[in-house]
Parts: C-alpha cells; sequence; structure tokens
C-alpha cells in the first residue's frame, strides 16, 4: 500500500464512503469511528467527509485499473493509503453530491442513457424450476390486470446448464428427447424456445433472457469438449463447479460471440450476470469481450449483474445495483440501492433487483418504498396469481411510473 494522504477529522460527525467491487458488495457511508479495527476499504473509489460540508474523494482515473483504498482511523487523523495509482479530489459539497459530479465527471460515462423497459423476471418466484408454463400463465395474469409490463424475462432455469447456452433445458425443448433412428433432428439449438417466445410477442410484450457469459459449470458440455477453456474455480453451485471461463482464450471468447449472436435472433434484452468473473485475472480483457458482446447484440437492452461496477461503466444500459433479496431480507438490498442511488441517470440505470409485493414478503411495503425513491429498472418477480389487493396495487403503481434516466434527488 502506498500512502495517499493524511485527513484529519471530525470525530463527530465525520463520515467516510466505501464503493464496494462488485454488485453484491456493500457500498455506503459510515462514521469515522465505525469501523473498528478493520479499517475502512473501497474498491477504486472512496470518499471522505471529515466535516460537514467537505468532501475529499479518492478515485482511480481509468475503469481499466481499479485500486484498492483503504483508511485507517487513528486519534482524530484518518490515513489513506492505495496499491495503485489514485486521485484525490476536493469538493465542497456532501459525499453523495460529490460522488454524483465525479461520474458526471468521468471519461468513461456513456454519452447517453436509454430509458429502461418495465419488467417481469421468473427469478425470485420460480428460480431454477421455471417452466415454458409458468411464464405463460404470468403473461396472461399480466393481461388479465392490464399490467404495463415491457418485457417478459426468463431466468436462470432456462437453460440445460451453466455454460451451454445454446441448449435450452427439457422442460423448455419440446424436441429434447425426439430422435429418429437414434439422431435428433437437425435444427438451429434454440428452436425449442421459438413457441414461447413467439406467444410472448404475440401478446404485446418483448422476450428477455438471463445468461452468465464468463463461468461455465464442470458438468457443461462447453468444458467436456474444452477443458482447457475452464478458469478458476468461483465455488460451487448448480450441483458442480463452476469455474470462470478463460477469457485469454481467443476460441473462447470467439465462441462467446456466436452465443449472443444466436439468442440475438429470438432475444433483444438480455440480463447478464456473474459478470465478475470476467474481470478476475483481467480487467482490459473483460472491457473488451464485454464490449464485442454489446455490439454483437445491437440495439439490445442489457442489464448487468454481479459485475465489476467501475469495470463496466459505458458498457450496459442497466447496473443490478443491490444484492439478492428473499421474502423475508432486503436489507442488504436497501443499502445499497441508496448507497448507489448518485449512478443513476450518470453512469446508468440502476436496477435495485425486482418489486416481491406477495403477502409472504416481510416488509413489502419499505422494499417498495425503496424501489420508488431509489429505483430506475422497474420489474417485478412475484407469481402475479399469489398478490392481494395491496400488491396488484403497488405493482401496477410502480410499473406505471418508471423514472427518467437523470440523476435521482440526493440521499
Amino acid at each position: 500500500m502506498q500512502w495517499i494522504a493524511e485527513l484529519e477529522v471530525d470525530r463527530e460527525h465525520g463520515r467516510v464512503y466505501e464503493h464496494g467491487w462488485q454488485s453484491c458488495d456493500p457500498s455506503s457511508d459510515r462514521p469515522v469511528t465505525g469501523s473498528g479495527f478493520s479499517g475502512f476499504q473501497g474498491e477504486g473509489l472512496l470518499a471522505v467527509s471529515p466535516s460537514p460540508g467537505t468532501t475529499h474523494l479518492f478515485a482511480t482515473t481509468s475503469p481499466y485499473v481499479v485500486p484498492s483504498i483503504r483508511a485507517t482511523l487513528t486519534g482524530t487523523k484518518l490515513v489513506i493509503e492505495a496499491d495503485g495509482p489514485v486521485e484525490h479530489l476536493t469538493v465542497d459539497r456532501s459525499p453523495y453530491d460529490a460522488l454524483g459530479a465525479w461520474a458526471e465527471s468521468f471519461a468513461a460515462a456513456p454519452a447517453e442513457i436509454r430509458a429502461a423497459p418495465t419488467g417481469w423476471s421468473s427469478r425470485y418466484e420460480y428460480r431454477a424450476a421455471v417452466t415454458d408454463a409458468d411464464i405463460r400463465e404470468n403473461v396472461e395474469a399480466i393481461a388479465k390486470h392490464d399490467l404495463p409490463v415491457d418485457v417478459i424475462q426468463l431466468d436462470d432455469g432456462w437453460q440445460s446448464t451453466i455454460g451451454d447456452w445454446l441448449r435450452p433445458a427439457p422442460r423448455f425443448d419440446p424436441y429434447s428427447t425426439f430422435s429418429f433412428h437414434g439422431h435428433r433432428p437437425r435444427r438451429s439449438s434454440l428452436e425449442g424456445l421459438t413457441g414461447l417466445t413467439d406467444f410472448i410477442r404475440s401478446s404485446g410484450h418483448r422476450p428477455g433472457i438471463w445468461v452468465a457469459p464468463f463461468i461455465a459449470g464442470s458438468d457443461s458440455d462447453l468444458l467436456r469438449r474444452h477443458p482447457d477453456w475452464a478458469g478458476p474455480s468461483i465455488g460451487t453451485g448448480w450441483n458442480q463447479t463452476i469455474h470462470a471461463l478463460d477469457l485469454t482464450s481467443d476460441e473462447a471468447r470467439a465462441h462467446l460471440i456466436e452465443v449472443f449472436a444466436e439468442l440475438a435472433q429470438y432475444f433483444d434484452y438480455f440480463k447478464l450476470d456473474y459478470l465478475f468473473a470476467g474481470a478476475l485475472a483481467n480487467i482490459p480483457l473483460y472491457r473488451h469481450t464485454l464490449a464485442e458482446i454489446r455490439e454483437t447484440l445491437g440495439t439490445a437492452y442489457l442489464v448487468a449483474g454481479r459485475a465489476p461496477l467501475l469495470p463496466t461503466i459505458g458498457l450496459v444500459d442497466a447496473m443490478r445495483v443491490s444484492a439478492d433479496i428473499t421474502p423475508d431480507s432486503q436489507e442488504a438490498a436497501t443499502l445499497n440501492t441508496k448507497g448507489r442511488a448518485w449512478q443513476h441517470g450518470r453512469l446508468w440505470v440502476n436496477d435495485p433487483g425486482p418489486l416481491m409485493a406477495h403477502p409472504e414478503v416481510e416488509h413489502r411495503a419499505d422494499w417498495a418504498d425503496t424501489i420508488t425513491r431509489h429505483g430506475g429498472l422497474r420489474t417485478t418477480s412475484d407469481r402475479i396469481q399469489s398478490l392481494d389487493g395491496w400488491g396488484l396495487a403497488i405493482t401496477k403503481a410502480l410499473l406505471s411510473s418508471t423514472p427518467p434516466p437523470t440523476p435521482f434527488p440526493s440521499v
């Protein structure tokens, strides 16, 4: 770590804002005395308000380099250190106003941020067990209740396994068990989804899909055929070992472009998840590959999830800014949604995560209020038939009032 600065701070009123590396990592401000022995740490960005009215920003100068920045309090002195180059800016504003001003001046921010569509996602109601029938039931219920939904998004569970993105799960593919003398008919690998995507479009909606392009499972056909494409393990999931895809392989990157070229024939809205895996070893290569995917998908709307935040600036339309939610906990998601509200309309559209409004959701009114105040991308992930009167009313209200892609008032 290299010494950057030493600041005299007001122990009673001083605050420090820590910016997390990826979507699920905490990003919020705390009192200068609130770190205990561990100190504070921001990934590429740390803001210190020694006393009300002034903010010191310590920030990377490029999305290609994300240094860790640490702050340690000793008495009334806050020592700032970093393991890479950062700029030190002093702004006569509150921390969140200062962060907003920094975002507006950051060179990699997009020239234009597109307005977000509204959506329904299968994620939190059905998880990986979602079926064709579930999607159709909710499309019909959306029409019945006249909910203003643009996109119907298939989330995790539509694919046969992680990494095999051109092979739908058997329950989505009516041809998957059919054979003729032991051979499957020659056809587009995603043809089994045509009936569902045609149904979504004929119902007046846009088909969307979830893909985790930079990871692959040890049981996938992809890694069986190309074991050399397996990068480091990032843990277990989906009953197998999950590997980061080795983006240093030209063939692996070319494969991804082929995958998205075919997916783009069926979908024009993409939720790209687990993107941090692509940046573990090489941020420039991550940005290059994501830019190639962006170009391949043309005008499709891209939402990033579990993404390294600063390295993804300028490459996606919307960013999931919060942790996952459950019916009994939205606390971490609320913390991040508020703590990253300054990014909306400056770097991308902020995606807080879907509304969950069915009666079993604890604190559902509080979560709806968080989305109302700080949510740019408005989606729902309930089984529509499970909603009571309040749930239907708040769902319609939020979907009917999508904010423009302009900055929110400062928190």
